[in-house]
């Protein structure tokens, strides 16, 4: 356990009861002005946060990455003046009293929830409620791995969140209190707000929960405490920290506190206090200043938590400096993948062409994931239970157990959404890349977090299999028609949905290298032929193989007809090998030139220049061929345009007979043809 453990004593001769009471001057004066915004919560943990920061937290508002600092996740994130308001009072440069007298301005570093990257010192992007501490779940696993493999002399660090009655009550947080307890994340404290308010009014309309036992119940380490008892709140904080056990401290407190009439009324949760209220609470907490005046003592006071954490982190960098996992643990978190990843992909890619392997592009992506995870140990792999359907895991990799981090695989249980939070976290915190598998049909469970990774430019991938009708007898519960166009709507995701063994390759590597963006890896549980070899131009050289990453471009033609091309076939995936067998029929049946083109990822094809675009899909009609439904297609086939696909849910029973019942074949792409060039 690192010194921390042992409380200090308050840092100056102010009273952390003043400290707290800066919180809620700049909470109210902020959202005063903004005429929008949420009081009630920092005025009612200002409290807890003060004990925390000013005892316990590590963290330097100067360096406000190092690795091993504590996280602090504001998971109930409508409370964000909580965090801006510590912001400053820490001395975090981007968070002058400018920045909280323009909260939730266009421009503004105090947008209305935390995001990620938008200002120093914020972890991850939080607002919609469960998602932070579901990725704080990630972020304490993060660190219990890394110290496993570096040692708790340079990685030993707290994980704290703070979480509302809302992010209880979602569905997400059961999935991350159980994963997080059944794992023993004994570096995670969360502070439960327990207000007893929503926006509705008092929770006893919607919810009769014990939260401590439902905790408790999942492994955790349990306390409730009176949130506005500082010494109180201070020993559960110990107690915490010593536990072998993630830790839940219950908060009584109250809303809004500090206002005499509105404190404790679900008024204040989400709306200003009103100029009459505001200095009623002044005169209340003896807070004699003008809005947005912090007096030099309280500052210095917090600005001396800042001095600790930059002695805390200087101590840290000798140590690193002195260890032998120096360059190790630098690499790591930098997240720099090693050249021979993609030397081991491009001998990949070289194998297959020349054994025309055919295999379900799911069994493509564990044949290159083997080829991954043997050239690097920063990939990190998971499933919500579908282990072996999704298959993604590899030889030689250790599961993940409690008190045993050292591997690199977990299992994540029946919990989409939670491994998708969970991953955010783990990308965040940083020192690994992960993966997680589960059915396409359940990024429906996952896409909060989904959506999450994408807004915060994070290198997660989702390996997501069975991706259609192709999955067969399960029915139309488990395939997925919609799915495609939603993860497509999505923005800065990529979607790769890739043909045959070569092209999943190919996603693999640009997934690996997106490090600034989520990807989506859409794959099948049917065989399908590698194509590259028989239909691509290389085919036509001495050297069959390229060393070019042809999916790069998102689009690229597969298939051009010796004469002038009459129609274009578009397709994705397993309907690639459709459009091919479509093109030779037209050909050698209706001497129709048909070019084919394969389509893995229409956003990298959307960064093409104009040029390029226009040459993969010419001018000749397009038909666009997908087992999913057709939103979105028409931006490629326009409005002459055919598409062979999805009208509805799909049923079940075997493949072959799905694809023909719902008229996706090569004959059903010939006749669209005709009738659209004839």
């Amino acid at each position: 356990m690192n010194s921390q453990a042992a409380a200090l004593k308050p840092v100056a001769a102010v009273s952390e009861r003043d400290m707290a009471n800066a919180i809620r001057a700049l909470a109210m004066d902020s959202v005063q002005k903004a005429n929008s915004g949420h009081p009630g919560m920092p005025m009612g943990m200002a409290d807890v946060a003060t004990v925390l920061f000013s005892r316990f937290i590590n963290i330097d508002p100067s360096a406000p990455n190092w690795p091993d600092r504590d996280r602090f996740v504001l998971s109930a994130g409508h409370g964000s003046m909580l965090q801006y308001a510590l912001h400053f009072l820490l001395g975090y440069d981007d968070m002058r009293i400018e920045e909280l007298q323009r909260f939730r301005q266009l421009g503004s570093r105090t947008a209305g929830h935390p995001e990620y990257g938008h200002a120093l010192g914020i972890e991850t992007t939080t607002g919609p409620l469960g998602q932070g501490i579901s990725t704080a779940v990630g972020m304490a696993l993060a660190e219990r791995m890394l110290a496993a493999r570096h040692g708790a002399d340079l990685v030993d660090h707290f994980t704290y969140v703070i979480a509302g009655d809302g992010c209880l009550q979602e569905g997400i947080s059961h999935e991350a209190i159980d994963l997080a307890g059944h794992l023993k994340l004994s570096r995670l404290i969360v502070f439960w707000d327990d207000n007893a308010i929503s926006i509705d009014g008092p929770t006893s309309l919607s919810t009769s929960m014990d939260q401590p036992a439902r905790f408790k119940a999942a492994g955790w380490h349990v306390q409730s405490v009176d949130g506005h008892d500082m010494e109180a709140v201070a020993a559960a904080i110990e107690a915490a920290q010593q536990s072998d056990r993630p830790s839940l401290i219950a908060c009584r407190t109250m809303i809004g506190k500090g206002a005499p009439n509105l404190g404790g009324s679900e008024k204040t949760h989400g709306a200003p206090l009103g100029d009459a209220e505001i200095a009623a609470t002044r005169e209340n907490i003896g807070w004699a200043y003008a809005p947005f005046e912090v007096p030099d003592d309280i500052l210095f006071a917090w600005r001396e938590i800042a001095e600790r954490g930059q002695a805390a982190r200087h101590a840290w960098e000798q140590r690193l400096a002195a260890s032998p996992q120096r360059q190790a643990l630098e690499s790591a978190v930098a997240g720099n993948l090693p050249d021979t990843v993609f030397e081991a992909l491009g001998a990949f890619r070289k194998e297959h062409v020349e054994k025309a392997t055919k295999v379900a592009t799911r069994k493509a992506s564990e044949m290159a994931l083997g080829a991954i995870n043997a050239t690097t140990d920063l990939t990190v792999g998971g499933s919500a239970d579908l282990t072996h359907s999704n298959l993604t895991i590899t030889k030689g990799m250790d599961r993940i157990a409690p008190d045993d981090y050292a591997g690199r695989y977990i299992h994540y249980g029946i919990r989409e959404h939670g491994m998708a939070a969970a991953m955010n976290g783990i990308a965040l915190h940083g020192g690994f890349v992960p993966y997680g598998g589960t059915f396409l049909c359940f990024a429906d469970y996952a896409r909060g977090a989904m959506r999450l990774s994408a807004l915060m430019g994070q290198r997660v991938i989702y390996v997501m299999t069975h991706d259609s009708i192709g999955l067969g007898e399960d029915g139309p519960t488990h395939q997925p028609v919609e799915h495609l166009a939603m993860l497509r709507a999505t923005p800065n995701l990529n979607v790769f949905r890739p043909a045959d063994i070569i092209e999943t390759a190919e996603c693999w590597e640009l997934a690996l290298k997106s490090k600034n963006r989520p990807s989506v890896l859409v794959l099948s549980r049917q065989n399908l032929p590698m194509l590259r070899q028989a239909h691509s131009v290389e085919a036509h050289s001495d050297e069959p193989h390229s060393d070019e990453n042809r999916s790069s471009q998102g689009a690229y033609i597969l298939r051009e007809p010796a004469e002038h091309r009459a129609v274009t076939l578009i397709a994705t995936g397993s309907e690639v090998e459709i459009a091919v067998a479509a093109a030779e029929r037209l050909e050698t049946e209706h001497r129709i030139a048909a070019a084919v083109v394969s389509m893995p990822c229409w956003e990298l094809f959307e960064e093409q220049d104009a040029d390029y675009r226009k040459a993969v899909l010419g001018s000749a009609p397009r038909i666009a061929i997908e087992a999913a439904a057709r939103l979105g297609w028409d931006r490629w086939i326009g409005d002459t345009g055919a598409f062979v696909g999805m009208a509805g849910f799909g049923a079940s029973a075997p493949a072959p007979d799905l694809y023909r019942h719902f008229d996706i074949t090569p004959e059903a792409v010939a006749a669209a043809t005709l009738k659209l060039i004839i």
